[in-house]
């Protein structure tokens, strides 16, 4: 645990200590001591604040992604403010960016922090690789002609560079596509911007009432509500108050069940993430008749999500985030 503030580390050491399988092996105050003590004690999980005295946080994970990479969950208040950055820590090849709670109680304190300890081992078991440089490759094939086929999928932890690997094959034209993000909005927020500067299609928030069109990546992560679809022409979007399902809002179950019910041609995609949501919605939908992928347990950089889909037998196809677009795509297109 990297953190200048004693207090913090003090603070984070014993909540995660209270966590089951979860070990904190040393703590340092500043980069030279963690340099220090991730040669002497090779934790399996390093956690890294973002604003640090001398070498930031961010410039400390990006020498390490170059040089050792290892799983990093980076620990920081500026994550809650500072989305851009927190994108790139992402980039860099960060499994999670947890906020900082500020300004609250210890119990809500306790409370806020209480999945870290889950996060922190599925970072653990995470498949890490070196930053490789940032891309994505705008359509340059020939015209799309859509067959009236929609696509839904499930990202969650390492869904950043799932979904941009995916959204690479991606025409200007593309199918209409609803996203399950499981990720700070703020940060979700920044994520559909820079999209939408290196995509041909238009990638938008997800919202209640919102027609599904072709040419629109729509992406749901606001924590207040579920997102389902409601049959039509087009279908819409509709965004729902209810209680967390399989501990998340929005879940994906929900997402995919409404598609299978519906009837409508679709295609169901589970990407790199946490838990076990959208696995079994994904298995209506392939029940439905729907085609339905799962990313390679291997190329997902935290495989728990695609495994429990894998495991139900709830996907037709076991692929790389990349492969995974250009298939869809192609089960897309008018024959």
């Amino acid at each position: 645990m990297v953190d200048d503030s004693a207090a913090m580390r003090a603070l984070f050491s014993d909540l995660l200590e209270q966590s089951r399988n979860v070990r904190v092996v040393g703590t340092a105050a500043n980069v030279n001591e963690a340099r220090e003590q991730i040669e002497l004690l090779r934790p399996n999980v390093l956690t890294l604040d973002v604003e640090m005295p001398g070498m930031s946080g961010i410039e400390f994970l990006e020498e390490i992604m170059d040089s050792n990479p290892m799983p990093v969950v980076m620990l920081s208040s500026l994550t809650q403010s500072g989305a851009v950055t927190t994108l790139r820590a992402y980039e860099l090849g960060a499994v999670e960016c947890f906020p900082k709670p500020l300004k609250v109680s210890p119990e809500q304190f306790a409370k806020n922090v209480s999945k870290l300890g889950k996060i922190v081992l599925a970072a653990a078991n995470s498949n890490v690789r070196q930053k490789r440089p940032h891309h994505v490759n705008r359509w340059h094939k020939e015209q799309f002609h859509w067959n009236g086929t929609l696509i839904a999928i499930n990202a969650s932890m390492g869904g950043f560079e799932a979904l941009t690997d995916l959204f690479a094959a991606y025409p200007p034209n593309c199918p209409p596509t609803v996203v399950v993000l499981q990720a700070e909005p703020e940060v979700a927020n920044a994520f559909i911007q820079r999209l939408n500067t290196e995509l041909a299609c238009t990638v938008t928030p997800a919202k209640d009432g919102t027609p599904l069109l072709q040419g629109g990546i729509y992406i749901a992560s606001d924590p207040d509500f579920h997102v389902v679809l409601e049959a039509g022409e087009p279908a819409q979007l509709r965004l729902l108050a209810r209680e967390p399902a399989n501990g998340v809002r929005p879940s994906a179950d929900l997402l995919f069940g409404t598609i299978a019910r519906a009837g409508v041609p679709a295609i169901g995609i589970m990407l790199s993430g946490l838990g076990q949501d959208g696995a079994k919605g994904l298995l209506l939908m392939r029940n439905a008749g729907a085609e339905t992928f799962a990313q390679e347990r291997g190329n997902a950089i935290v495989p728990e999500a695609p495994t429990a889909a894998i495991n139900l037998n709830a996907a037709t196809h076991e692929l790389p985030a990349d492969q995974i677009g250009a298939e869809a795509i192609k089960a897309c297109t008018e024959k």
